[in-house]
């Protein structure tokens, strides 16, 4: 392993929904052990989405890459060790067992090295409580009550068609995604 003095940001892969567990797990140990002197970061990058289902809208945070964190640290042999013997990381990414740097233009792209009082301008994405596929209920207008199919979502997340049963035959009709619940 190459030590260096360096201060990088390094990610690790863990297991799927141990990400939490993985951050606790690791401040936990570098203040036990004494290497808060190799640490200075852990981030698990996250987007607020607005979900949509119906009438009803809710903001939830979402991690931007689920099953990685982002540590911000001194690599030696020592910290190495700290990170790969936490319960829930299954490696460093980069090849073989060679843990790989993220570059500082990568860094900038991800945005996750900036003051904490920086606040992110950028409106919330929406993200609906049904997909292409799933079952929904109408809410409103002649199917209302009715449940149906859906077959597209428009690009801008406004409108919704659904395969719906009318009169024994199935038939598109275009909503607003207002008007559709997931059943």
């Amino acid at each position: 392993m190459n030590e260096t003095s360096e201060v990088k940001w390094y990610v690790v892969h863990t297991y799927s929904g141990y990400e939490n567990k993985v951050k606790s797990s690791l401040e936990t140990a570098i203040k036990n052990r004494g290497m808060t002197d190799y640490f200075f970061d852990i981030q698990i990058p996250l987007e607020t989405v607005v979900e949509v289902d119906g009438d009803s809208k809710k903001e939830v945070e979402d991690k931007v890459f689920p099953s990685y964190v982002l540590i911000k640290m001194i690599m030696t042999d020592q910290s190495w060790h700290v990170v790969r013997n936490i319960r829930g990381v299954t490696g460093f990414v980069g090849p073989g067992s060679k843990p790989i740097p993220l570059s500082d233009a990568e860094v900038a792209a991800l945005g996750i090295d900036r003051s904490e009082d920086a606040e992110d301008a950028s409106a919330a994405a929406v993200k609906l409580a049904f997909a292409v596929g799933d079952t929904v209920s109408i809410g409103s207008g002649l199917l209302a009550g009715h449940t149906a199919v859906v077959e597209e979502i428009s690009a801008d997340m406004t409108k919704v068609r659904v395969k719906a049963s009318m009169f024994g035959r199935d038939t598109s009709i275009e909503l607003d995604v207002k008007d559709v619940k997931h059943a």
